[in-house]
């Protein structure tokens, strides 16, 4: 008998997942409470899938013998818990998706620097000639991949979302970069509880497996594993793993030693990123003099510290994919001029006192991009001379450039989610270059 497939949600994950449900001889229906993109339908329509779209029919989804529900469904919805109490298996694309890989896999998660350390692998992997998919949170998908073909190495950025839904998932290489944080409205504002759905990444790994994770963060402490665990680290030297040290990067895994010191990426954030990478490279076997190659010639990703322009000796920077405090905080780090910065949107219970020294010291100006911007402004008065509000991203862009002097940067990094102007990150980050394009 054929098994009854319904996925709930029809962006990215869930479309690809339908398309490889059905390619493995599911009865598949997608069900979408908002409108499903035209692009989505057509994909859908192709491979003959049934959906709906603005509604979900409790009928026909109760009736699964599974269901693949997209991260962004909270487990409280009543839908899900209906499913529950059902007895109906509900899981995440990601764990659907790992059933049909025989690859070895590398999962990559932490509140900042996943997907530049995903990206940094995948390429390190194809520089040394290894058959590599980067799916997960990036990309066209981890389900719309394998509908294709499988490959040989597979590095996944996964949230906690994602995270959330894994049963037997299990990666050969955990990376566990940092926990701050971040989607605390998910997890009852409680940060013990969003650190225990990242844990969930060594959930499965046995002793064969590896576990890379950071040693300067005070969150780890608690985190237990089957796995090797390898700690990284930029403030002291490891017997066994990585560290930074002298303007040095020096991994040693299983007493063998590389050491690092030219990198394409700039910032402290972006060492440690790099030392990540290059950890979980080593694993993997791939050589040292590659590594390095690879280290030097990495582009870095669009809407993460991505240099736009110069205008009149104004430098802008693209941030926008830092929607949460941490991320701002190593986005200003990095700065090594004085910063006119656009910040805000939809705050998602920040705590900007942990801002206000690198504020301090590099920001001359702030710029509230957004329609709830009190805590920003009751956060830096006082402590920041010039704090202004924009409602447009061209309104911003125009004010920073008044603001800024020739020298100065201006970084859009907004520190909150992207929904109550624009479509999502991408958007924001689009139009900021668009408005810089028209200075």
């Amino acid at each position: 008998m054929v098994r009854r497939i319904v996925v709930l949600g029809a962006g990215i994950s869930g479309v690809g997942t339908a398309v490889l449900a059905k390619k493995k001889g599911f009865n598949v229906f997608v069900s979408d409470k908002g409108i499903i993109t035209d692009e989505n339908k057509a994909v859908l329509l192709y491979n003959e899938i049934e959906w709906e779209e603005k509604k979900h029919t409790p009928a026909r989804i109760l009736s699964a013998d599974e269901v693949i529900k997209s991260p962004g469904i909270p487990d409280n919805v009543e839908l899900i818990q209906q499913l529950i109490a059902k007895e109906i298996s509900v899981i995440s694309e990601i764990e659907f998706a790992f059933r049909y890989t025989k690859a070895k896999i590398a999962a990559i998660t932490g509140s900042n620097g996943k997907t530049t350390t995903s990206l940094l692998l995948g390429h390190v992997l194809k520089s040394a000639g290894y058959d590599v998919l980067v799916a997960g949170n990036i990309g066209v998908g981890f389900a719309f991949s394998l509908a294709e073909r499988d490959y040989d190495y597979i590095i996944l950025e996964l949230s906690s979302f994602q995270l959330d839904g894994i049963k037997e998932f299990r990666s050969e290489v955990a990376v566990l970069l940092n926990i701050t944080a971040d989607h605390l409205d998910r997890y009852n504002y409680k940060l013990e509880n969003y650190a225990e759905s990242k844990f969930r990444i060594t959930k499965n790994q046995t002793k064969q497996d590896v576990l890379i994770y950071n040693a300067d963060d005070a969150m780890m402490e608690s985190l237990t594993s089957k796995a090797k665990k390898v700690p990284i680290s930029l403030k002291n030297k490891q017997i066994e793993g990585g560290f930074y040290n002298n303007n040095q990067i020096t991994i040693n895994l299983n007493n063998n030693t590389m050491t690092m010191q030219e990198l394409a990426l700039k910032g402290q954030h972006n060492i440690f990123n790099s030392m990540a990478a290059a950890m979980a490279a080593r694993v993997f076997e791939v050589k040292d003099t590659v590594i390095r190659q690879a280290m030097i010639d990495f582009q870095n990703i669009e809407h993460r510290l991505e240099y736009v322009l110069t205008v009149h000796g104004i430098d802008f920077i693209n941030d926008s994919k830092a929607t949460n405090v941490n991320a701002c905080w190593y986005a200003l780090e990095s700065m090594t001029k004085k910063v006119v910065w656009i910040v805000g949107g939809v705050d998602k219970g920040n705590d900007y006192a942990e801002l206000t020294e690198m504020v301090d010291k590099k920001v001359k100006a702030i710029i509230c991009l957004g329609e709830s911007n009190e805590n920003i402004i009751e956060a830096f008065k006082g402590k920041v001379e010039i704090i202004v509000q924009a409602s447009s991203m061209q309104e911003a862009v125009n004010q920073s450039y008044a603001l800024a002097d020739k020298q100065d940067v201006v970084l859009l990094s907004p520190a909150c989610a992207s929904f109550d102007l624009f479509t999502n990150y991408e958007d924001r980050g689009l139009q900021f270059k668009k408005q810089v394009r028209n200075l």
